[in-house]
């Protein structure tokens, strides 16, 4: 049996809690064979980010070759893509491979507050690399940014969801983790064929919650390449960061990672 191969194609966090080093821990917890595309190098800690390196775009390009020649992969996940010549070079060789699942996390701001995508970027994500995507999953500032809708009820959620729908995006996962609901998440998503679902989960009083969004990520693109539904993903991605989130631990002095090994030791199965 071909073991799930997957690709993350995202920036280096030093600090090791998101970008590259969190898709990595997350495919390895998840049972999938993981590679990776290295946008940029990130000088961060659990303080934030004091610096960005980008690789040079040749590189970026050719990392991606060189996958797509070797591997089989079954999925492709992107995270922090720098600015609109990288997202354009990216979109334009998975334009030749619409049949491999493409997770589009659309990094705009570190959990510091950092700003970790150019602004110019913005249209070009939305042109060129949406259209792409099998699911994309913003929370709500980025689904705020990319929609125009400004989201303050569940309504709003429904709205913005549509509106990337109409931009190509065949499925949606707006995350709540930003609304104002003091005890619960809300998470909505809304499928290809016009089905929807709200997810709900316990919101859990920690600063430790650096990584979630590219966790969640790259648990879904693990579970999409094991040959489960979108929903079935969302739902087992959902699950995993919960208790990644719940078991944290303690680690740095800022917004501290989350705990990747926690949902294998709740004894959970694939």
């Amino acid at each position: 049996m071909t073991i799930p191969q997957v690709c993350t194609i995202a920036g280096s966090d030093s600090g090791g809690g998101a970008g590259i080093q969190a898709d990595i821990k997350t495919f390895q917890e998840r049972r999938v064979y993981g590679t990776s595309v290295i946008t940029a190098v990130t000088v961060q800690n659990t303080l934030g980010v004091q610096n960005v390196y980008p690789v040079p775009l040749i590189g970026v390009k050719q990392q991606l070759e060189a996958l797509l020649s070797d591997f089989e992969l079954s999925a492709i996940k992107t995270g922090m893509l720098v600015d609109a010549s990288y997202i354009k070079t990216v979109s334009d060789i998975l334009k030749g491979y619409p049949d491999i699942p493409l997770i589009v996390d659309p990094v705009m701001i570190a959990k510091g507050g950092a700003s970790l995508m150019a602004e110019e970027a913005l249209e070009v994500l939305k042109t060129e690399l949406l259209p792409l995507a099998t699911i994309v999953t913003p929370n709500l500032p980025e689904a705020e940014a990319l929609s125009g809708v400004t989201i303050t009820t569940e309504a709003d959620m429904e709205k913005a969801a549509e509106r990337l729908q109409a931009m190509g995006c065949r499925n949606v996962l707006v995350k709540g983790g930003h609304g104002s609901n003091p005890t619960v998440t809300v998470d909505y998503i809304l499928l290809e064929n016009g089905e929807e679902a709200w997810l709900h989960g316990e919101r859990i009083e920690t600063k430790d919650t650096h990584g979630t969004g590219c966790t969640l990520g790259a648990c879904i693109t693990a579970e999409i390449a094991k040959g489960h539904s979108i929903q079935e993903a969302v739902v087992i991605a959902k699950a995993f960061i919960q208790s990644a989130i719940a078991n944290g631990l303690g680690i740095g002095h800022g917004h501290g990672p989350t705990n990747h090994w926690a949902y294998r030791e709740e004894d959970n199965n694939d």
